[in-house]
């Protein structure tokens, strides 16, 4: 495991610090900086010749600049002639531009993808994509991880009664997601029927399936962003007589008025992973962040080892 580089860009030192120290491989040195106009400047530091390359750069806020600074490290892999650059991807900004959903608008999942491809990347290692059809964006093999695992492990280690459990889907899209996790952590499932009035507001009428009177809820996304679908969901909960609510989400985007709506919604407790660094503006008494390096690392090792990665979905 020492005949391949682990290369951090800056958007989330902190997670590669802990991937680097799961595979036991240290980061490679790297000179990332900007010129006075604002251009990314970057310089590899070790010789790359020959080698597998990993590069951890989630492209979360700001994701222009994050984007930016992983093609540009990109692309001096390829000119150092590296054998194989995998962008290693725990957060994909971008996710939600998916479709044509009106007329004259871009599919800039698509663009970004094409970017990364055009960069040179020869792989992409990524995380709970907001749609999984976003794999076939890429012209390159794509490993498509997900933290359900993660999310699931923890709320068992909490002991909470089965019976007591209901797996509340925040709108219809997530029905699948909610499906999932309660085939692993038990519960009814119910779903709340969300309709959008734009792009950035929502509004949830009703609760289709179990009764939540009394119960203990738990709600699973993949991302929370400005936290109006989420906190909805939590008050037409609370108004049909939840016990308590506990939220979880893979990417804690975080962006607008998310913290504030999410303080005012009577949250037991609020459960992200690190694919996205926290400010502590945006960490509130009842966040819980659980780490997702040992995930992302056990997919690099056999990756690189050219071992199957399906297990890593159990």
């Amino acid at each position: 495991m020492t005949d391949f580089k682990l290369i951090s860009g800056n958007a989330n030192l902190a997670l590669s610090h802990r991937i680097s120290e799961y595979l036991g491989v240290p980061l490679s040195e790297i000179s990332l900086s900007a010129f006075p106009d604002g251009e990314i400047s970057c310089k590899i530091e070790e010789d790359v010749r020959g080698r597998d390359v990993y590069l951890l750069q989630p492209t979360s806020p700001p994701v222009n600049d994050h984007l930016m600074q992983l093609l540009v490290m990109i692309d001096s892999c390829k000119r150092a002639s590296a054998e194989r650059v995998t962008a290693v991807l725990p957060y994909f900004g971008y996710a939600r531009q998916d479709r044509k959903d009106e007329g004259r608008v871009p599919i800039t999942a698509k663009l970004v993808a094409n970017l990364i491809t055009r960069a040179g990347a020869d792989r992409v290692l990524t995380m709970d994509l907001h749609a999984a059809q976003i794999q076939g964006f890429f012209d390159v093999p794509v490993d498509h991880l997900y933290a359900a695992p993660v999310l699931n492990d923890h709320f068992l280690s909490l002991g909470l009664p089965r019976d007591e459990i209901v797996i509340v889907s925040p709108d219809e899209g997530s029905i699948k997601r909610a499906l999932g996790h309660a085939k692993r952590i038990g519960g009814n499932v119910a779903i709340v029927d969300k309709r959008r009035t734009s792009a950035e507001e929502t509004t949830q009428e009703n609760i289709i399936g179990g009764p939540v009177e009394g119960k203990i809820v738990l709600m699973f996304d993949d991302m929370i962003s400005t936290a109006g679908s989420i906190c909805g969901a939590a008050k037409i909960i609370h108004d049909r007589g939840a016990r308590e609510i506990h939220v979880a989400t893979t990417h804690a985007v975080l962006c607008g008025p998310a913290v504030e709506r999410l303080k005012n919604a009577n949250l037991a407790s609020i459960v992200c992973t690190d694919s996205i660094p926290l400010t502590p503006d945006q960490i509130l008494p009842q966040t819980q962040i659980l780490t997702v390096a040992p995930l992302l690392g056990e997919a690099i090792k056999r990756i690189h080892r050219n071992e199957s990665i399906s297990r890593l979905f159990q």
